[in-house]
């Protein structure tokens, strides 16, 4: 699941991992995410640090004190060095902007691969 409010971004995310075989959803608001998560569960969030109606640190929390969702990587993104921030909420692991698109299907696979 990518969250993310910038549509173009979140576009291409999408063709690409698509391409790479992913089944990949867009939610554009923080405030979306657990409700649309319960209805179609994913294996790996993608998350954007600066979201329009809450920050990418809160969903991660509020992500986290979801049983189903506890343990579920999330991979959190920004262009601001706040990666402490990102895993002091939850974060699995923070990826600074711009990172390199076809780089993210192999963190993909080993984030959701079990091991």
């Amino acid at each position: 699941m990518i969250v993310d409010n910038e549509r173009t971004t979140a576009s291409l995310i999408q063709t690409l991992l698509e391409l790479d075989g992913f089944e990949v959803s867009i939610v554009g608001r923080g405030m979306q995410v657990a409700v649309r998560a319960r209805q179609n569960p994913p294996d790996v969030f993608l998350l954007d640090y600066r979201l329009d109606d809450i920050e990418g640190t809160e969903v991660t929390r509020r992500l986290r004190a979801i049983p189903e969702f506890a343990h579920t990587p999330i991979v959190m993104s920004s262009g601001l060095n706040v990666a402490d921030e990102a895993y002091a909420a939850g974060a699995s692991l923070f990826l600074i902007k711009p990172f390199e698109p076809s780089q993210l299907s192999g963190i993909l696979n080993r984030l959701i691969t079990p091991h």
